[in-house]
């Protein structure tokens, strides 16, 4: 399969990120991927190129350079850029990305999941409330900590998750800093009380990040174990005809 690939630029495209998809002009389903706290890294961008392989038209936008942060890099940046830039910006942009790929005239509208790691697990789950028209939700390790609302956070994850209308795929690890196990049981009870089909995956012996090259958590053999889950999953849910 041929697969198209490039950078978008803010100026020119609208937004900024990295896009990728088959070259075959016919609709297509349609995955937006959130960036973890180090921003558009090369692993993620390496994502969106598989993901087309696939057969998927797939984006991860630079949610930092939307929100007007420059630089090639981020890595490293994510804890303080997150105390500056509150979740209603985030959620923001996310929404400009995800219209700016639904819209395609090779996607079908219909059919787009929402893949998110660390951080953008996190901002997916809003996001993905507040979007009844997704199909599915994929979740690595999402940060949600046990924490009160905030200005920068006004909405907490616990609450969100009930109101979701999609499948939902979660992966966590037991060694995972950020989501500690209780923060961990109460998420599964908030996916629990959508009364939507989810799926969780966990890894006793996984770190947070683990599936990040950039991150002091990777671990390579999980990481390739987990991600046919995943590509099973938006198989499932954005290929195959619903059951009825």
């Amino acid at each position: 399969m041929r697969v198209v690939a490039r950078s978008l630029n803010r100026d020119q495209d609208g937004i900024s990120g990295f896009l990728a998809y088959p070259a075959a002009s016919a609709r297509k389903p349609a995955v937006l991927v959130l960036h973890h706290p180090n921003g558009v890294t090369a692993d993620l961008k390496s994502t969106v190129v598989e993901l087309a392989h696939l057969g998927y038209a797939a984006l991860v936008p630079n949610l930092y350079h939307m929100l007007g942060e420059p630089g090639e890099s981020h890595i490293g940046r994510g804890a303080e850029l997150q105390q500056r830039l509150n979740d209603g910006e985030f959620l923001r942009v996310i929404g400009d990305s995800w219209r700016y790929l639904a819209r395609r005239a090779d996607v079908d509208p219909t059919r787009t999941a929402v893949l998110g790691h660390s951080m953008g697990g996190r901002l997916a789950i809003p996001f993905a409330a507040d979007t009844p028209e997704l199909r599915s939700l994929v979740l690595y390790y999402p940060s949600i900590r046990d924490e009160i609302e905030t200005e920068l956070r006004p909405r907490h994850g616990f609450d969100l998750a009930r109101r979701l209308r999609c499948p939902s795929l979660l992966i966590y690890g037991g060694r995972d800093h950020i989501a500690n196990a209780d923060a961990r049981r109460k998420l599964w009870e908030s996916f629990s009380a959508s009364g939507q089909p989810f799926e969780w995956h966990f890894y006793s012996h996984g770190r947070h990040g683990f599936a990040s090259p950039d991150s002091e958590g990777y671990q390579p053999e999980l990481a390739a174990m987990v991600w046919p889950i995943v590509t099973d999953f938006l198989y499932r849910s954005l290929v195959e005809p619903p059951i009825s």
